[in-house]
């Protein structure tokens, strides 16, 4: 695979170019991405975001008003220079100047300019607060919407991406919404207003300045639209590095363990100067906008000042009308720039906008349905009957898998890798819906139960383990908010974690930073496990749950796991053969479908595939 090649399908996995639906591997994992990259509908977009202002219409009515005042103030004190200068410096009729008279000018003048600069000031202040709020708004939309997604959208997301559009992207709406949104109203009404100052001082030179709008809107066009696309796929790139960076931090032991270190910089390499190439070519386009403008400016303003020179030799012009003549001719011409400039930072918050929204309009976990029971309790009567199902319609993980558990047994799925174990307790949490067949719990179908009263009845202690920032008392009593630190110890001690707790500096009152960092891994197993202990409901998921304890460790705590399991439906997926022997059933699973169930010594005597998994087993042990 050559540089080009290895760097598009660098790009392809960690940025945002969506795949195809249904495209990927035959189970969870990131698969797809979010679209984004050009703004696709940029009127849809703007829409969009000036909705997020509609509540501080007052707000930006009164910005508005300010900026009208400065502009009028700006205009006003400049146009004062013509009857200064005729009356007061260079009289009409010879004579000499009023010093005095000009005095009293020039602090009107201030005067009319220090209001100006007070409107700026007050609408600058205002905008920054209009714009704040209005990203409040955006970021509690997008994270709220997030909550809302299925398991399916994390599984098929960079996590990094996700992060880019809550940073990267949200900052340029900021900045647009902020400065950029002022300075086009700003321009446009400053362009009016200098326009019809100039027609009514010297038509003659405004038709020489209007003669160079039109190789200026040319020009600005130009640029604009290759700083636009520049603009884009830098957003996309960064998003790519952003992706890159996350899963290589989250992955760095394994990166280490297999050496990897040079590949990896290698291809972080490819990503950072696709970036820095990008980035170079978007700021250059963007930067050079005010240069190509200006220029064209001074262009102007030479030759107003040479013509209006001109007519005041032949065509009895007054030199205050040209002196003001000249500086309206920069006016104009700097609105336009400023227009001009900001465009490159319009396209950069639009590309950052639409990939915002992109996250938004992803379709949430569908509705409850319109008759579905509020089931606050369960027994915990668990059954599926002829369940199929596949994370791509197109291939099948699970086919035509029936089993029961009558509450309080223990159900145990075994079986290779890929078989379908986890694809089971994903579907009893409608993580995904099956494609055919039913699961009941109580004998209605989940389909039927409130989600948020099916998963409130359902505890779950993962391979993964996952810890947040906080003390090891609010870690567990996430598994039951109202519990109190009577109960919290109590879960603790059921999940034999109560000692290695009381070792800790402060205790249950320790803090947890970066996922449980300071703990062992054994350690953060034994705080999901106590969180899971916690909780009251009835049916309890256990994923490899002791997979990252040791034999010891697990030997310690098989007391506690048998108190926990007691009186609930649990079923248990684990690789340690061992630790299932006392489940009512197990499940041998291969290519998603049960080919054995029994208990463990009816599966012995058998002397099938479970058989040869734990003979296998007690072998290497």
């Amino acid at each position: 695979m050559n540089r080009e090649e290895r760097l598009n399908s660098l790009k392809y996995r960690y940025g945002r170019k969506p795949l195809a639906e249904g495209a990927g591997t035959g189970g969870p994992g990131r698969h797809g991405r979010l679209g984004g990259g050009r703004p696709q509908n940029s009127m849809e977009t703007i829409r969009r975001l000036l909705g997020y202002l509609k509540g501080d219409t007052p707000k930006l009515f009164g910005a508005f008003v300010c900026i009208i005042l400065n502009t009028l103030g700006t205009l006003l004190g400049s146009y004062m220079l013509r009857p200064i200068i005729n009356t007061y410096i260079v009289p009409a009729d010879g004579s000499r100047g009023d010093a005095a008279g000009l005095l009293r000018a020039l602090m009107a003048m201030a005067l009319v300019f220090v209001v100006g600069v007070a409107a700026n000031y007050l609408q600058a202040r205002i905008m920054v607060d209009v714009a704040q709020t209005a990203l409040r708004k955006i970021r509690n939309d997008l994270f709220g919407k997030m909550q809302s997604f299925p398991v399916r959208f994390y599984d098929t997301n960079s996590n990094g991406d996700l992060m880019s559009r809550f940073t990267n992207d949200v900052d340029t709406i900021g900045m647009m919404l902020s400065n950029t949104l002022v300075q086009l109203f700003a321009g446009i009404l400053s362009i009016i207003g200098t326009l019809f100052l100039m027609i009514y001082t010297n038509i003659w030179l405004t038709l020489v300045t209007l003669a160079m709008i039109p190789v200026m809107m040319k020009a600005g066009g130009i640029v604009a639209r290759q700083s636009h696309r520049h603009f884009s796929a830098q957003q996309m790139s960064l998003g790519a590095v952003n992706g890159y960076i996350e899963e290589m931090i989250t992955g760095q032991k394994v990166v280490k363990v297999f050496c990897h270190e040079n590949t990896v910089r290698e291809e972080f390499d490819l990503l950072n100067e696709d970036l820095r190439d990008n980035q170079i070519r978007a700021q250059f386009f963007g930067g050079i906008m005010g240069p190509v403008m200006g220029n064209l400016s001074q262009v102007n303003y030479s030759l107003t000042a040479c013509i209006g020179g001109l007519l005041c030799i032949f065509r009895n012009f007054d030199v205050g009308g040209l002196t003001v003549f000249l500086n309206f001719s920069r006016q104009f011409s700097r609105p336009i720039n400023e227009i001009s400039m900001q465009i490159s930072n319009v396209f950069s918050a639009l590309a950052g906008a639409e990939r915002v929204f992109a996250v938004m309009d992803e379709t949430p976990e569908p509705e409850d349905a319109a008759d579905a029971a509020e089931m606050k309790s369960m027994k915990g009567d668990v059954a599926l009957s002829h369940v199929t199902f596949g994370y791509n319609p197109d291939k099948v993980i699970l086919k035509d898998v029936s089993l029961y558990a009558k509450p309080g047994q223990k159900i145990a799925f075994v079986g290779s890798t890929g078989a379908g174990k986890t694809t089971i307790t994903n579907l009893i949490n409608r993580f995904y819906d099956i494609q055919d067949g039913s699961i009941t719990i109580d004998g209605v179908d989940i389909r039927h139960i409130r989600r948020e009263d099916l998963r409130r009845n359902i505890a779950m202690v993962l391979q993964d383990t996952h810890l947040f920032t906080g003390t090891v008392m609010e870690n567990i009593r996430y598994g039951r908010l109202d519990a109190t630190d009577e109960e919290v110890i109590q879960a603790a001690k059921t999940a034999s974690a109560h000692s290695f707790i009381n070792r800790l500096p402060q205790g249950y009152q320790t803090m947890l930073e970066g996922d449980g960092a300071n703990l062992s891994q054994g350690q953060r197993q034994l705080l999901n496990i106590a969180r899971a202990a916690i909780s009251k409901a009835p049916v309890l998921i256990l994923d490899e749950a002791t997979s990252s304890v040791d034999t010891r460790t697990e030997k310690h705590i098989e007391h506690g796991m048998d108190r926990l399991m007691a009186d609930r439906t649990t079923f248990v997926i684990a690789h340690r053969l061992s630790t299932v022997r006392n489940a009512n059933a197990i499940m041998v699973l291969e290519n998603g479908e049960i080919i054995e169930r029994g208990d463990h010594d009816e599966l012995v005597a058998q002397k099938g595939r479970y058989y040869e998994l734990y003979t296998g087993l007690s072998e290497l042990e």
